[in-house]
């Protein structure tokens, strides 16, 4: 199996910053002067719209935002319009894709699959919903995924709500989907939900064996 470096990043790091920092390991891994590298950090509070993304699915207007603290975002990556805050575990694989996984849906259910296990690590139950990107409970949607290929290497990722603050998806319909639910592990467990670093380190186990790619090397910043 190849080996892939781990970079954890410990402060909350604003969006444009993640996005930078991801094009340049992209450009480093197609040109093959990097190897493997999957970011897990969290984001400043920040709403972004995905490739699909449609305005009037934002609920506030751009000043109304910034005076929550909130900042507005196009992204690159595919899907619709989702929220990213403190208290929310994001996974940004930045991986070349090899001749037997070159398929960007066999990779969105990797993701969905790595979310789902590491969920079931705590005791919840979690699933897919047809038609749709992320993972599901029975009290609400707890895992947003949006991807971008260039050349078979992937960029952006997942975010799984560990404790982030859920009244900042009530300035959007999250992911363009009316009427659903958005929750969170401490939703989920009460106090005895599990702090960000211990899903982080789940959710690394469960990346290096669905995608076959053990950590060699750990970043920390």
């Amino acid at each position: 199996m190849d080996a892939a470096t781990a970079w954890i990043i410990e402060q909350p790091v604003p969006y444009a910053e993640g996005v930078a920092l991801q094009e340049r390991l992209v450009a480093d891994r197609i040109a093959g002067t990097a190897p493997d590298t999957v970011l897990f950090l969290e984001h400043r509070p920040v709403i972004t719209l995905g490739s699909r993304g449609r305005r009037d699915y934002l609920l506030l207007t751009e000043p109304q935002l910034q005076a929550r603290g909130i900042e507005l975002h196009a992204s690159s990556r595919g899907g619709d319009v989702t929220y990213h805050g403190p208290g929310q575990l994001v996974m940004y694989p930045i991986v070349k894709l090899g001749d037997r996984e070159a398929d960007a849906h066999g990779y969105l259910c990797n993701l969905e699959e790595i979310a789902i296990r590491t969920l079931c690590t705590f005791g919840i139950k979690a699933y897919r919903r047809e038609g749709m990107t992320g993972a599901w409970t029975d009290q609400g949607k707890v895992t947003s995924i949006g991807v971008r290929l260039r050349r078979w290497v992937t960029y952006h990722g997942l975010s799984l709500n560990v404790d982030v603050d859920l009244t900042g998806f009530d300035a959007i319909v999250p992911c363009g989907l009316e009427g659903e639910k958005v929750t969170s592990l401490k939703g989920l467990l009460g106090d005895g939900y599990p702090d960000l670093a211990t899903v982080r380190d789940v959710m690394m186990k469960q990346f290096s064996e669905i995608c076959g790619r053990p950590f060699e090397t750990v970043l920390r910043r």
